[in-house]
């Protein structure tokens, strides 16, 4: 399960509500990604000479063939669903199912970008630097109804925010984002992903938004998309039961796939 790349972003802040019913059913890996939680921070240098969805493939296989395993399904929301893109492209017959809420790189939006969201992150660091009012306002716009995390969310994230290496990591991520302009074009290798692909997508996401969506139905062979109405960009948080069930169907269907 790889998580996003909001700030103070981790396995744990993305995924804590859904362990206890997913790991029922599955085997859990929950890492944090480069950059983040307790994972190392790639300098400037690194982030100079690879994106962060190739240091992070890179990584995550190492830790993957560290455990000896072979073959597994991969779950990635936003800068996680652009790691599990490239890791499905890549090692096509390692990967066996492929669930992706919001991914980065494999969308290509019809409107406007930098997005909303994508806005929110950047200048979260920026100007005064964090605060807990940057981010409550970044929660707001995650989401489709910010009610539903309240203080002690935004405290806790903003905490997770301000530890020193991950700041620096940041700037260094956001400018070597800005030079590249964006992630990397996952989607012109869409057709490449042999694992049978559920998309989840919030009708109301503001930072990867719905109408990018298009792109992976048409070029994605084996994929299927659900629609949440009033969710934004944390689907597993935002409507956890109907994400827990959809996922554990998914992943447990033995139909053959084509």
């Amino acid at each position: 399960m790889l998580h996003g790349g909001g700030p103070g972003a981790s396995g744990i802040s993305n995924y804590h509500q859904n362990l206890a019913t997913l790991a029922q059913h599955f085997r859990v890996l929950l890492p944090d990604q480069p950059g983040f939680g307790n994972s190392y921070r790639p300098t400037e240098a690194e982030l100079e000479a690879r994106s962060i969805t190739e240091i992070t493939v890179d990584a995550l296989f190492q830790a993957i063939d560290a455990l000896n395993i072979d073959r597994f399904h991969l779950l990635g929301n936003s800068l996680g669903g652009a790691a599990a893109i490239a890791m499905a492209q890549t090692h096509r017959d390692r990967v066996t199912k492929l669930v992706l809420m919001a991914p980065g790189g494999g969308w290509l939006p019809f409107g406007p970008t930098p997005t909303e969201g994508q806005k929110q992150m950047f200048s979260y660091f920026n100007g005064a630097g964090p605060s807990e009012q940057k981010m409550a306002s970044f929660i707001r716009t995650m989401v489709f109804d910010h009610r539903q995390f309240g203080k002690d969310v935004v405290r806790a994230r903003f905490e997770a925010s301000i530890e020193t290496t991950h700041v620096e990591f940041y700037h260094h991520y956001n400018a070597a984002f800005a030079k590249r302009r964006g992630m990397d074009p996952l989607w012109k290798d869409l057709h490449l992903i042999k694992a049978p692909t559920l998309l989840l997508w919030g009708r109301d996401d503001r930072t990867i938004t719905l109408d990018g969506a298009q792109l992976m139905l048409k070029l994605i062979p084996d994929v299927q998309l659900h629609v949440f109405g009033n969710c934004g960009h944390w689907v597993q948080l935002e409507r956890q039961g109907e994400f827990e069930q959809h996922v554990t169907t998914f992943l447990s269907d033995q139909r053959s796939h084509s």
